[in-house]
């Protein structure tokens, strides 16, 4: 071995030692607080990422592989579970938005669609309560308008003329009996006068005919038929000749001064429909005027393929303007309720069976608060229990929060069962 090979033999010698040494030999360490600080700040368990609820004791992985998370003891605690604390650079990032609860009278217009119909109250039928023949007819066509005691169509019918003949005969032994000696003869002369004409009556005989036949003494062969009152006419059940029976509808009338109109109202409308309650009409057939009513009645029943109500409504036709069957925009002004505590709507968070919002306590500073709502309009929604006037809550990026919230309040009930064993 010559000189030059010793030489390099002994330089690669020196720099393994050097090397070993820079490896191997650790000074003192100048972190040992922040060691012991790393002790002390271990892991009290492990959450599932997926699941708040499924913890574990010790470093594990879920179904899908994904590492639980450690949760350690920050030492700060909250009088309400749940409460977020959030860096106020990040509320102005996720675009977190506030409103002030107020005390304000809310109202709201349920609009609808309607159908006018006729009024029940006011549709006739008429029939004849004896038979016979229809030997003249003077309203003969459907659509026709009569007044009172228009006369519609003449009858003969031989009851009817039997029965003029029994009340001329009791007149006539009424007027012969009348200056009898014995007032027990006088007197029945006279009640029997008088049930001969009731009966005419009860038969529909027309007054003005009875009067004639008591000036004429003559039976007459037509009885007419009157019409009850002003309306008009929808439907003719006989024409002239026709043999007819009480059982046979002569005419059916309906007055329409007065109609009905009918509209559904959705189950959510329903708590601020009352009766009473004003409604505005629109329609096509009619540009440019609007037809004021009154709710009138609430069905006690919903439709079960619609999940509404049908509500019925009164409106005066003097002008006839108003037909059966057609459409009509309908607007229900409900009555406003004072002195209501308010938010907005889009403030709720609705999770489960819970309602929720979120309170601000202090800049970046979140409390859940359990709320009892009540009915909403137009974006507006009165709280019965849970806040009061001037609080503030948060009206946008509230999920976000609502995420968190229940995050933090899952790990505050798992840190509460290392503190009871510790205890």
């Amino acid at each position: 071995m010559n000189k030059a090979t010793v030489l390099i033999a002994l330089a690669m010698l020196v720099v393994g030692l050097g090397l070993g040494f820079v490896l191997f030999h650790q000074p003192p360490s100048s972190d040992a607080p922040d060691a012991a600080f790393n002790r002390q700040s271990e892991p009290l368990f492990y959450r599932n990422p997926m699941n708040p609820d499924v913890t574990s004791p010790v470093p594990a992985k879920d179904s899908m592989g994904m590492d639980y998370i450690p949760v350690y003891a920050n030492g700060t605690k909250s009088d309400v579970a749940g409460t977020v604390e959030i860096n106020p650079v990040v509320v102005q990032n996720i675009g977190v938005r506030t409103a002030i609860t107020q005390r304000k009278a809310l109202s709201r217009t349920i609009k609808t669609v309607g159908r006018v119909e006729f009024n029940e109250e006011r549709m006739a039928r008429l029939h004849p309560k004896v038979e016979g023949w229809i030997e003249d007819i003077r309203v003969d066509k459907t659509g026709q308008r009569v007044e009172p005691d228009d006369i519609l169509l003449s009858l003969y019918s031989p009851k009817l003329v039997s029965a003029q003949q029994e009340y001329l005969l009791a007149l006539n032994n009424q007027t012969a009996l009348e200056n009898s000696p014995f007032e027990q003869i006088s007197r029945g002369a006279k009640e029997l006068t008088e049930s001969a004409r009731e009966r005419l009556e009860l038969l529909d005989v027309p007054d003005h005919q009875v009067h004639e036949l008591e000036q004429t003494r003559t039976a007459k062969k037509f009885i007419h038929i009157h019409a009850p009152w002003a309306g008009t006419v929808i439907r003719i059940g006989a024409r002239a000749g026709q043999f007819v029976t009480p059982g046979t509808e002569l005419y059916m009338m309906v007055n329409l001064e007065q109609v009905w109109v009918y509209a559904d109202v959705y189950e959510y409308e329903l708590p601020w429909v009352n009766l009473g309650d004003d409604v505005k009409m629109t329609l096509a057939s009619v540009p440019g005027k609007t037809f004021h009513g009154t709710l009138s009645y609430i069905y006690p029943y919903a439709e079960a393929k619609t999940r509404t109500t049908k509500v019925r409504m009164v409106f005066d036709n003097a002008d006839r303007l108003l037909r059966p069957d057609m459409f009509a925009d309908i607007e229900i002004s409900t009555d406003t309720q004072q002195d209501a505590i308010v938010i907005p709507a889009e403030a709720v968070v609705r999770s489960g069976s819970r309602t929720q919002v979120f309170v601000v306590r202090a800049p970046g500073k979140f409390e859940p608060r359990d709320i009892r709502t009540g009915i909403e309009s137009n974006g507006l929604v009165t709280v019965l229990e849970g806040i009061s006037v001037g609080e503030e809550v948060v009206t946008s990026s509230q999920f976000l929060i609502d995420s968190e919230s229940k995050l933090q309040e899952a790990t505050a009930k798992m840190m509460e069962q290392p503190e009871h064993q510790h205890d």
